[in-house]
């Protein structure tokens, strides 16, 4: 029997939502899923794949690009297969104090899709990052990682339950 297959797409200009993609691919695959992680400007399909999750980063209350053209050139197909999203956003512990609603661009893009859901995690922008908005930050003191691990890990295990469910449905 195959695995089912996952696709993690982010659209990031700094690197935060590439690693919150790379823990929910590291997740499904420890759960053993097909999890294949890739950046949101090199999707050209997602035909293959049982399920996608797709990631953008909040820039001043809008959603990353990529992430956004992403979703435009696979519309047809994301309707098809069951569809998450998740930003990251806020460089503060916000998102780990309450649920934080998607941004209404992500809103939109979530109904056009039929997305089962969305999920903000903390931002992270630190020495590494390359963007100089957040060299900026950080020099300033206002930076920090606040991804957390296990939430992204837990939502992963979730997402993976409900693919499952959704095969052997049939749906």
């Amino acid at each position: 029997m195959n695995a089912k297959r996952v696709l993690v797409a982010y659209g990031s200009k700094a690197g935060a939502t590439a690693g919150i993609a790379e823990e929910i691919g590291k997740t499904l695959r420890d759960d053993g899923f097909d999890a294949v992680v890739l950046p949101a400007d090199t999707v050209t399909d997602v035909s293959g794949y049982d399920g996608v999750v797709l990631g953008g980063a909040l820039y001043a209350g809008h959603w990353t690009g990529k992430a956004r053209r992403c979703a435009r050139r696979n519309a047809e197909q994301l309707r098809q297969r069951p569809v998450w999203l998740f930003s990251s956003g806020p460089v503060d512990s916000s998102a780990e104090q309450h649920d934080i609603p998607p941004v209404r661009g992500v809103a939109r893009r979530m109904k056009k899709l039929g997305a089962r859901e969305h999920i903000t995690f903390g931002g992270a922008v630190t020495a590494e990052t390359s963007d100089p908005v957040a060299r900026h930050m950080v020099s300033r003191g206002k930076g920090g990682d606040f991804r957390n691990p296990e939430r992204i890990r837990a939502w992963a295990h979730h997402i993976g339950t409900e693919i499952d469910a959704h095969t052997e449905k049939g749906l």
